[in-house]
């Protein structure tokens, strides 16, 4: 099969392969980075295709393997291997630690965003819980350079009040982690 033919068929299954990699991932990012990942494998490995078998079948095991292999991989990250030989570590307690100089540096971090306004404020929030700049900007119907720029200035002035009330903002940093 040539390169052309191939890929007018890869093409064909565009849409397709796009729903499958939704349904699969529940995300339409990580449905557009697996269905990318699908069509470079696919081209990358046409000349293992053969001709007058099922292109689409083919296709779509390309995709089901690859998102397979990321899914037990993220498992595996997160997977925590206790290698003693009774297993005391990962059942003993666990070391209470006082977070109150971080707890009280949260609430005052709060307090800050909770004295921008509004229209800094919430898309910084938004911003903050996870959400992309896209979506926030379809949620609160405002163009995404609008969004972004508001998004920008929060941080700005954040940064302002921080150095205010902290001095050096690295030292706040440094609080804030340990």
């Amino acid at each position: 099969m040539s390169t052309v033919e191939f890929n007018t068929q890869f093409n064909k299954l565009t849409t397709l392969l796009n729903s499958f990699a939704y349904n699969l991932t529940k995300n339409s990012e990580d449905a557009a980075d697996l269905y990318q990942e699908t069509a470079l494998r696919a081209l990358s490995n046409k000349d293992k295709f053969r001709p007058g078998t099922n292109f689409k079948a083919w296709s779509f095991t390309i995709m089901k393997n690859i998102f397979i292999n990321n899914y037990r991989k993220k498992v595996k990250r997160n997977t925590i291997i206790d290698s003693t030989d009774n297993m005391y570590f990962i059942n003993s307690g666990s070391i209470v630690e006082n977070d109150a100089e971080k707890n009280i540096l949260m609430k005052e971090l709060n307090r800050m965003i909770d004295s921008l306004e509004d229209n800094l404020r919430i898309p910084f929030e938004k911003h903050y819980a996870g959400f992309k700049y896209q979506e926030i900007a379809d949620e609160l119907d405002l163009p995404l350079g609008t969004v972004k720029s508001r998004i920008f200035f929060a941080r700005k002035a954040l940064k302002v009040m921080i150095q205010s009330q902290y001095g050096d903002i690295d030292m706040f940093k440094v609080r804030l982690a340990s």
